[in-house]
């Protein structure tokens, strides 16, 4: 053995274990930080790919035919020619045959551009459960993508301070987010709070905005309880207001927020579900995810009856389950999903989303199925987990169509 190599080791045995994880921590950073110059450079932006006319018209219900013919005579958004020239087009150009088909046929305006119309609230759906692995970045990726892609605008908000959620949309949170610029910033107590237009970014994806998140979304968790205790008695200690007030702030904006909560039961969590219209708890079908499910609805509704004592008003449009990492060939899973629907019944979601490497190979790379192209998986093996994880968001697209009483 080399005298550094033993220097070494003598070095790591007399660390404490607080040196040791900072130690850990930086090394780790440092090494992930590299692994992402490699995969985007320092230059390099996340970038969405085309769509060929056949998906366009599956997303717009506008014939094939019918694109084609506009191509032709010039009329519409231009479509970039492939190497095979097949006509592609980017997503803001199928947004914009959105409004143009909107505009051109009133009578069908909603079928082409379905955003809020009057009388229609926002829509904010909480994806939740404090089991990690339960997939809630993931189910929230995919449903604000699809919503985007059907033509609704989404604000995805990142209350987890792992950031998973941001760095699937391409910011990383030790290089992109800085001080004061995630959702802390404007849930904050002092002077520093920001209004939440401020802090809201645009994303390649057209349709999609994101509130970012990083360490600092912690803050909030360790402010609040010093706030509650200095306020008690009055309005403003009431914490599990503050996100839906700064949601009221843009409410115009969005047709549907989509809430990222922690893997934890806090003040985050509790201000989630209190913000929002919808919730989506995501499960894992196995037995000891499931008995974590359990504790989190025993807590979950202990702390609602004390926000109901403190005068919060809980209004849900639903309260659905998703079955989530699903294998239908799984024998274990089978029975504890058919537990779970004999228990809930219709408040568990009927569509599933698998188990599938389709959705592994695409989280690698940091994109959702609606990113990856063709070759990227292999065929059958993509359109299986894409049927899968479509059902999953029409159901629930169905369930916010519902809620603003659209046929």
């Amino acid at each position: 053995m080399t005298l550094t190599r033993q220097n070494q080791q003598e070095d790591a045995f007399s660390e404490d274990a607080a040196t040791k994880i900072v130690r850990h921590a930086g090394m780790l950073s440092n090494q992930l930080q590299a692994l992402r110059a490699r995969m985007y450079p320092p230059k390099a932006e996340k970038g969405l790919r085309y769509f060929m006319t056949n998906e366009v018209s599956k997303l717009t219900s506008i014939p094939d035919s019918t694109l084609k013919l506009l191509s032709n005579e010039g009329r519409g958004p231009v479509p970039s020619r492939l190497e095979n020239n097949h006509r592609a087009y980017t997503l803001q150009q199928i947004n914009e045959l959105r409004t143009m088909f909107a505009e051109q046929k009133p009578s069908e305006a909603l079928r082409f551009l379905p955003h809020r119309r009057e009388g229609e609230h926002l829509q904010v759906l909480a994806v939740a459960n404090f089991k990690g692995g339960s997939a809630k970045t993931t189910t929230s990726v995919h449903l604000a993508q699809y919503l985007a892609l059907h033509g609704y605008r989404v604000l995805a908000v990142d209350l987890d301070p792992q950031a998973s959620l941001s760095a699937m949309f391409g910011f990383q949170p030790e290089v992109d987010v800085r001080a004061n610029e995630t959702i802390y910033a404007s849930l904050r107590y002092d002077a520093e709070r920001r209004p939440m237009k401020e802090i809201i970014r645009e994303t390649y994806f057209d349709g999609i905005h994101l509130i970012p998140g990083n360490l600092e979304v912690m803050e909030y968790e360790h402010e609040t309880p010093r706030i509650l205790a200095q306020r008690v008695g009055t309005r403003e200690g009431m914490f599990f207001e503050r996100l839906k007030l700064a949601l009221a702030e843009i409410d115009d904006s969005y047709d549907v927020v989509i809430l990222d909560t922690p893997p934890s039961l806090g003040f985050l969590t509790l201000g989630a579900i209190h913000a929002s219209t919808g919730m989506i708890v995501t499960v894992h079908p196995a037995m000891l995810d499931v008995s974590s499910m359990s504790q989190f609805l025993l807590m979950m509704g202990d702390l609602i009856q004390v926000l109901d004592e403190s005068g919060a008003v809980l209004k849900h449009d639903f309260f659905r389950y998703l079955i989530t990492r699903h294998d239908p060939n799984d024998q274990p899973q089978l029975q504890v999903v058919a537990m779970l629907r004999h228990l809930f019944g219709e408040d568990v979601l009927l569509p599933t989303a698998i188990e599938s490497t389709a959705i592994a190979a695409a989280g690698l790379a940091q994109r959702s199925l609606y990113e990856l192209e063709m070759g990227q998986v292999g065929r059958d093996t993509h359109r299986r987990a894409r049927e899968a994880m479509d059902a999953v968001n029409g159901t629930i697209v169905g369930l916010i169509g519902e809620s603003w009483g659209r046929p």
